[in-house]
């Protein structure tokens, strides 16, 4: 394997399947068989998820609801996908732990970034909850800064298409692909990978970003293995 500790992030909307919302048990069983085969070859795994797929913070300030609170909400929402995939995850064999950075004791450890690096040494998958613990920050963001705080070696952004466009392969045919890019042309061309806030911290320290098809069996464990799989965004 290329990495020995990566981060995978995961959206919300990935557990929601067809649906759209809510967790599909589907789709929340084949995104853990994908987690398990990579955990089978020894590889360090944590995950951030979103909460989008129960409620997302920016689309309900936009109803009027209170900004911070709806963050709080999308937190809490993050939490609930977590447990699932935790539960999922430990039925199939493979130990586990959710890191909350809101305390709830009673269904998650609280994050501490010694204790989490602890639990990947042991070989656990960690699962950091509840984002940053603030409002006004993505969960691309809690990626972001918990890969640098764990010392991963990569960011694997899972998505529905098999890397980053110059604009959306969904609604136009003549997108294009990029099979690389710098943090700089990402921001630059407005590219929506990861908020500017999340790009502009890997950036600074110099941490790796693949955004790949997570729905493709077998491109988590490709990835790690350095093949060449969706797009790359590096430092050159």
């Amino acid at each position: 394997m290329k990495y020995s500790r990566v981060l995978l992030k995961l959206s919300g909307e990935a557990l929601a399947g067809d649906a759209g919302f809510g967790i599909d048990g589907a789709m929340l069983d084949k995104i853990a068989t994908e987690i398990v085969d990579l955990h089978k070859t020894g590889t360090e795994i944590s995950i951030v998820v979103g909460g989008g797929n129960i409620h997302r913070g920016v689309a309900g300030a936009t109803t009027g609801m209170d900004r911070s609170t709806s963050d709080y909400m999308g937190m809490m929402a993050t939490v609930i996908n977590c447990l699932a995939l935790q539960d999922n995850l430990e039925r199939k064999g493979v130990y586990t732990r959710v890191l909350s950075s809101i305390t709830m004791q009673e269904v998650a450890e609280p994050y501490i970034r010694r204790r989490a690096m602890r639990h990947l040494e042991k070989k656990r998958v960690v699962i950091f909850a509840a984002g940053t613990g603030n409002p006004y920050f993505t969960t691309d963001t809690t990626a972001a800064l918990r890969a640098n705080e764990i010392n991963a070696q990569l960011i694997m952004k899972a998505t529905k298409v098999d890397g980053i466009y110059d604009k959306d392969p969904m609604k136009h045919d003549d997108a294009v692909k990029f099979d690389s890019l710098s943090y700089i042309e990402v921001l630059n061309r407005g590219l929506k990978v990861m908020d500017s806030t999340a790009i502009s911290l890997c950036m600074d320290n110099d941490m790796d970003i693949v955004v790949f098809n997570m729905f493709e069996s077998g491109n988590i464990q490709k990835v790690v293995e350095g093949k060449k799989v969706g797009t790359l965004v590096t430092k050159e």
